[in-house]
């Protein structure tokens, strides 16, 4: 009888361990997917600035031709393992470039009333909106891993295959005085 008894209990700690690891990894993919998510529509984002950046070169070229080279060469692709840091990076070179887009729309009123030019910057303002989105879908899937990871026992569990707490996409201060584009 004691063996059936050890049996089971043995049965029912490895059902809740497989059943934890499988929870643990849906949540980590879960993460990885909303950091994918953002890493496509930052090059989205990326393409509509590129393209912006086409339509102000006839009008500032020396100006357009320096933002479009240090953009590529400051430019990298951020994939489901790319840190919150490398993404935060990643969006002060975009900010950094709208701005001076937005400089070069205001002294020549002709390219900020240009129909390319204001699809164009609708267009990244939307790839702004899903970029929004994504990063709260990120930073509420890595809160409920990270709740899950400080809760015994699934802490011990978590700990010994290897889980560990992700850090959140923090909102940089300087994205609140991004200038307008419109």
């Amino acid at each position: 009888m004691a063996i059936i008894i050890i049996v089971l209990l043995a049965a029912i700690i490895g059902i809740w361990i497989i059943s934890t690891q499988r929870k643990l990894v849906v949540m980590d993919e879960n993460i990885n997917n909303a950091m994918q998510q953002i890493g496509v529509q930052l090059s989205s984002r990326f393409d509509a600035l590129t393209a912006l950046l086409d339509l102000a070169k006839g009008y500032a070229a020396h100006e357009s031709q320096t933002l479009i080279e240090t953009i590529k060469s400051r430019r990298s692709v951020i994939t489901a393992k790319s840190t919150p840091d490398e993404v935060l990076r990643q969006e002060g070179i975009l900010s950094e470039a709208l701005g001076r887009i937005a400089a070069v729309a205001e002294a020549y009123p002709e390219l900020k009333a240009n129909e390319n030019y204001l699809f164009t910057m609708n267009s990244v303002q939307s790839y702004e909106k899903m970029v929004r989105s994504s990063r709260l879908i990120y930073n509420d899937s890595v809160t409920k891993i990270n709740r899950i990871l400080r809760m015994f026992p699934t802490n011990l569990i978590g700990n010994m295959l290897g889980f560990k707490q992700r850090d959140y996409l923090e909102v940089k201060e300087e994205k609140s005085d991004m200038p307008s584009m419109k």
